[in-house]
């Protein structure tokens, strides 16, 4: 097996963490999480498994009881009992303890866990929901997670069955420290790798056949629209496709198509050029037939006659094949240019390995053979169970264009993580049959922005496509600027990236891994964390056609949250429906939040680290942001690689805005960048702005509508800090009439409501007074809740 395609594991446990009898085996591998192996022949597995690849944990504190009959061990979260029998129900059980030592709950052996939740295969034919496997949160404070059925990985890089059959389950008792629970998985399973920065940006995808000279022209055309794209997917109709029926299907190709594409290496040379990565679909399934270019040269490695022109059966369980599959097949396409592989097996789950996933087969030794040309790994795929999280991109299948396939998706986005599952890429916009419905398909692209990886794709028809122009105008400059807003985030999605990779912390998070007592925080299925500093609440139904609002049902957590795009300013600790125009979806920063994006103002695709920067500050509160900036496709993820630019909001008398000098690594950022600093929900206030030390001169504009103080910095060298020092850091006041008159002012409704409404508002003493009025007027739902939600935001 060639070395790239071992995986890098540490499966023994420290001898000091087992309890070990004739039949049963226990490693306790955290106060929370005890390994737990039974076999009648005393037989016990020490080598990874496709799921587990790391038990080596430091020893907790952990305390015995052997009473002959019995046994007991002790942790300071677990309470396991065991009468050395058979695991059975009455012999085997767990005490769970909360944080403070309290009884928690009880697992009895074979008791049914009612988790969260986790993810799911694929998302094909999906129209609207879909059952979701189990996951690894439980309100109850615990989980199991059964890896005896899975295969074990062998130190040469082979997969193979276990040699006897046996239990093999892994109790996790972590009450509602979810986030631990979740870290010590990724200890045990493999840490989410970091993503090549591209990955990041804007994907173009559709199923079509281009030719060279099209593709081309539409990259050309989303250039001269100002449309940053960062990857160029092809689908499969860059192999051949119509080839004689006796060699079957063109599913499977590994042959350019030479009449769309008549030198392949000129093509990919200028996508690279254009600064796009490149990816190909390929379906692996039928093997390699005699109609293809590299069947001669894998025919006879395989130890066949070619003269027979017998296909060369796909089988990802031989090693032969499986050497002789990238040899042949996708290693000569690299090198050509193409940098990953988009592997879209649909074929079910059989191989002639008992159990063994080739889907899971297929994942695991792409991502490996991904990394041979010194780039960061990665590889595009649908999802295989558990474990699968080490091998990003996830490719969530072929959903059916409607509002109930947008509907699912930040939920099913969101409980991803719950496996570890961060790296989520959909069909934006929809894949297949549905409708056209102009206001969907710009729905869907605001939920990609906030989405882990943003991938405009669809089928097909003539009629099925995403270019921005294909909609109507409202939809065309929405989609653009999404995809703009998208690109300027990377800064921000970077840094994200690292401490999805480092501490386990992922992109897209439910609401209740940081809130996990408020029943409120459960009851939010498609509101999320996005990142450490945002919360996305995309919106996923139609807007009142009389109001020109659509309603998001949200629950702000304590604490001050301003509106990312419109700077409202809202008190949390509540339920409240917020309602957007077509134009944006509530995304709400926390008081103090830091958000450091690319300052597009001079268009750029370029994923490179930006040279004009852009930082957003929200008002309300003390912000602290470190910016981690890297290469962005170096092979290996060393501290020494990385350069941190430090940001820092200090609030109250002395209220400043700090960016501390770049440390580290400072090859890998321009040498000067210049600044745009947004500074919202910010009442108007003089400020000074410092750079090392020194006052200079700055540009700045005060937005009133979304109280937003704008400071241009030209260019400064990185080892200098700035800061702005603020006379006066209040945070912003709604506008209250300002905001219900914009409502009003484009609602279609009798013009003599919108009078008497706005009069109500104006008169009113205080915005509650406004509101118990305007109830007397029995207004349709949407208009009263869109004002609700203006008159109430600062309660």
């Amino acid at each position: 097996m060639a070395s790239q395609l071992k995986l890098h594991s540490e499966p023994g446990s420290n001898a000091d963490a087992i309890i070990q009898g004739e039949c049963y085996r226990f490693t306790v591998l955290t106060p929370e999480l005890i390994r737990m192996e039974y076999s009648e022949e005393g037989f016990f597995e020490d080598r990874a498994s496709q799921t587990v690849v790391n038990r080596n944990f430091p020893v907790p504190e952990f305390s015995v009881m052997d009473l002959g009959n019995k046994l007991e061990l002790i942790t300071e979260r677990l309470h396991l009992t065991y009468d050395k029998q058979p695991f059975s129900r009455h012999g085997l059980n767990v005490r769970v303890r909360n944080e403070a030592g309290h009884l928690r709950s009880v697992w009895n052996y074979g008791d049914t866990v009612q988790d969260l939740g986790g993810t799911a295969r694929t998302l094909d034919n999906a129209d609207g929901a879909i059952p979701l496997e189990h996951g690894l949160l439980s309100r109850a404070g615990y989980t199991l997670v059964d890896d005896s059925t899975s295969l074990v990985l062998e130190e040469d890089g082979r997969v193979e069955l276990r040699a006897l059959a046996g239990l093999d389950v892994y109790f996790f008792g972590y009450g509602h420290d979810y986030l631990h629970c979740l870290k010590d998985f990724y200890h045990l399973c493999g840490r989410t790798p970091l993503l090549p920065r591209y990955a990041l940006g804007n994907w173009w995808s559709r199923y079509y056949r281009y030719s060279e000279e099209e593709y081309k022209a539409l990259m050309e055309r989303f250039e001269l629209e100002r449309i940053p794209f960062s990857v160029a997917v092809i689908d499969m109709d860059w192999h051949l496709v119509d080839i004689d029926p006796q060699y079957g299907s063109g599913w499977t190709g590994y042959t350019w198509n030479r009449e769309l594409f008549p030198e392949p290496q000129r093509f990919l040379a200028w996508l690279h050029e254009k600064g796009l990565r490149v990816t190909l679909n390929v379906h692996p399934a039928d093997g390699v037939r005699a109609f293809e270019d590299p069947y001669l040269a894998i025919a006879a490695e395989m130890g066949m006659d070619p003269e027979k022109g017998d296909a060369v059966e796909f089988d990802i369980t031989d090693p032969d094949f499986l050497q002789a599959y990238f040899k042949f097949l996708h290693h000569p396409l690299e090198d050509e240019g193409v940098d990953f592989w988009w592997i879209d097996w649909q074929q079910g789950g059989v191989t002639k390995v008992p159990g063994l996933d080739p889907l899971w087969m297929l994942n695991h030794y792409h991502y490996l053979d991904s990394g041979r040309r010194g780039n960061r790994q990665i590889t595009f795929s649908r999802y295989a169970g558990l474990g699968s999280h080490r091998y990003p991109v996830g490719f969530s299948g072929d959903t059916i264009v409607t509002w109930e396939s947008l509907d699912f998706q930040p939920y099913f986005t969101a409980n991803a993580a719950n496996v570890g599952y961060g790296w989520w890429s959909h069909d934006i916009g929809g894949h297949m049959n549905g409708y056209l419905d102009d206001e969907l398909a710009m729905r869907w692209v605001q939920f990609g922005v906030f989405s882990p990886i943003l991938r405009l794709h669809s089928s097909a028809s003539a009629f099925n496509s995403k270019e921005p122009w294909r909609f109507n105008k409202i939809a065309e400059d929405v989609m653009k600027d999404c995809l703009r807003l998208r690109h300027s985030l990377l800064p921000y999605l970077y840094t994200m990236n690292r401490y999805a990779s480092r501490d386990s912390l992922p992109l897209i998070r439910p609401m209740y891994y940081h809130h996990a007592l408020s029943n409120e925080a459960y009851e939010v299925p498609n509101e999320y964390y996005f990142g450490t500093e945002l919360i996305a609440c995309p919106i996923t139904q139609p807007v009142n056609p009389k109001v020109g609002v659509a309603e998001f049902k949200a629950w702000l957590p304590e604490g001050i949250w301003i509106d990312f795009f419109n700077g409202r300013v809202y008190d949390g600790g509540r339920k409240l429906s917020l309602y957007r125009n077509l134009e944006n979806i509530p995304v709400l920063a926390k008081a103090g939040a830091i958000v450091p994006m690319a300052d597009l103002t001079q268009f750029t695709s370029s994923v490179d680290n930006p040279r004009h920067m852009e930082v957003r500050v929200f008002a309300g509160g003390r912000g602290h942001f470190h910016l981690w900036e890297d290469e962005g496709d170096t092979a290996e993820d060393q501290d020494d690689q990385w350069c941190d630019t430090e940001m820092i909001l200090e609030m109250g008398d002395r209220a400043s805005f700090k960016i501390l000098s770049a440390k580290g690594n400072t090859k890998v950022v321009p040498e000067r960048r210049s600044w745009k600093l947004s500074f919202v929900g910010f009442a108007d206030t003089k400020v000074q702005v410092f750079a090392g030390g020194t006052e200079i001169e700055a540009n700045m504009d005060y937005d009133e509508a979304t109280h937003t103080l704008t400071i241009m910095i030209s260019d400064q060298a990185v080892e200098h800090s700035l800061e702005v020092t603020f006379t006066d850091a209040r945070i912003a006041v709604n506008s209250v009439d300002d905001e219900v008159f914009s409502l009003l002012n484009r609602a279609q409704i009798l013009f003599q409501l919108k009078e008497q409404i706005y009069h109500v508002v104006k008169a009113a003493v205080t915005p509650m007074a406004a509101l118990a009025s305007l109830a007397s007027l029995d207004l349709e739902h949407t208009l009263y809740g869109a004002l609700c939600e203006i008159l109430s935001a600062r309660l």
